[in-house]
C-alpha cells in the first residue's frame, strides 16, 4: 500500500540506526531526493508545469511538516510524542493556523467524474498554475483530511529504542512501526529483564546486539 502524503512527510524525520536523527528535508538537495521518491505527489503537482524546488519552497514544505508533527503529538497525547522534536513543537493553535493557511494557498473546486462503466468518483480542479504552491497545498490538505478522519484514532508514536517515527496501526495489537523496531524492542526488554535478574553490576549482561534499523 502506498504511504499517504502526510505520513511520508512526517517520516522525513527518522532515526539513523545509531541513536541519532536524520532530516531528509535538511537541504534543498535532500528535499529534491525525497520528492523524487514520492511519485504520487509529483504526478499531482506537476500537471501544470515543472516543479522548481528551491530554498523558499523547501522551507514552506518544512513548515507544513512542523505543523503536522505538532498536531500528531496532540493526537497521541497523553502518550509521549516522537522524541525527535518533542522539545521544540509548535503550539497547537499556531500549528493549525500554519496548516490551514498552507492548504488555502491553492484554490480548488470539487469535480465529479463518472465513467460509462464504473462508479462515480470525486476529484479536485485546481486554478493554481505554480507547481510549488500546489505541492505545499496538497501536503497540507492531506494532513487536514487525515487529522479530521478516522485514521487519526490509529496514529501512534513508535516506542522502540531509537525510533522517532509516527505510524498508523494496521491491526489492534500493533505496537511498533515495522518489524525491525519490534525486534529491537523485544531485545531491549530481554536485556532489561536479564540485568534486573542479575542484581549485581558484576553480573550484568553485555549490551544487546544491534538488530538493524
Amino acid at each position: 500500500m502506498t504511504e499517504r502524503p502526510v505520513m511520508a512527510l512526517a517520516s522525513t524525520i527518522r532515526h539513523d540506526g545509531d541513536g541519532g536523527v536524520l532530516d531528509d528535508l535538511e537541504t534543498v538537495r535532500g528535499a529534491r531526493r525525497w520528492l523524487q521518491h514520492q511519485p504520487g505527489i509529483l504526478a499531482t503537482v506537476t500537471a501544470t508545469g515543472d516543479l522548481v524546488l528551491d530554498e523558499e519552497l523547501r522551507e514552506a514544505v518544512v513548515d507544513v511538516r512542523r505543523a503536522v508533527r505538532a498536531l500528531f503529538a496532540r493526537v497521541v497525547s497523553p502518550a509521549p510524542p516522537s522524541p525527535a522534536d518533542a522539545h521544540r513543537l509548535l503550539p497547537v493553535d499556531e500549528a493549525m493556523r500554519l496548516l490551514n493557511a498552507a492548504a488555502a494557498r491553492e484554490p480548488v473546486a470539487p469535480q465529479l467524474r463518472w465513467p460509462a462503466e464504473g462508479p462515480p468518483t470525486a476529484g479536485l480542479l485546481s486554478a493554481e498554475g505554480d507547481p510549488g504552491v500546489r505541492l505545499v497545498a496538497a501536503l497540507a490538505r492531506d494532513a487536514v483530511d487525515f487529522l479530521s478522519g478516522p485514521q487519526r484514532e490509529h496514529l501512534r508514536a513508535c516506542r522502540a529504542p531509537r525510533c522517532v517515527r509516527y505510524f498508523v496501526k494496521s491491526h489492534g495489537r500493533q505496537e511498533w512501526c515495522k518489524p525491525s523496531c519490534g525486534n529491537r524492542a523485544r531485545v531491549a526488554r530481554h536485556y532489561e529483564r536479564a540485568r534486573a535478574a542479575a542484581g549485581s553490576p558484576g553480573l550484568r549482561p553485555s549490551a544487546p546486539p544491534s538488530t538493524g534499523r
